[in-house]
């Protein structure tokens, strides 16, 4: 009878010693670094390669811009925002001229931000971006 229970406990103590490594194991996959940090100077070898700098196809078209940036409030009057294609919402702001419509769009009013919130964007595309939306609300 002792050895029965002998070869039981045996069973389960290495039953419970694989479950728990199991365990561990997953838990370490869950827990490891995504990355590593690769200092100028060092060798990290060829995993941590510089980024390639992608190259610019110049400057986004005005839609483009319009698309990225100014079509969420642009497109559905949030916050106050004129419709595009709204000739009676656009009418009064064409008539302050081109410099204001720009100074406007790259410093940011009312509830605008600076550029629509697009950081990213140069003011020659905020340019571009404000003739497409005039072109379309004429």
């Amino acid at each position: 009878m002792k050895r029965v229970l002998a070869v039981v406990a045996l069973g389960f103590g290495l039953a419970a010693g694989a479950a728990l490594a199991s365990v561990e194991d997953e838990i370490r996959d869950r827990i490891k670094p995504v990355g590593q940090v690769c200092l100028q100077g060092e060798d990290c070898g060829d995993a941590a390669a510089a980024p390639a700098e992608s190259a610019s196809s110049g400057p986004r078209s005005g839609s483009e811009v319009y698309d990225a940036a100014c079509m969420a409030c642009h497109t559905t009057g949030a916050a106050g925002a004129p419709v595009i294609g709204n000739a009676d919402q656009w009418g009064p702001r064409i008539e302050k001229g081109m410099d204001t419509l720009i100074d406007h769009a790259i410093n940011g009013f009312n509830a605008m931000p600076a550029k629509g919130g697009c950081a990213s964007c140069s003011d020659e595309e905020i340019v571009a971006s404000i003739e497409f939306i005039i072109e379309q609300s004429q």
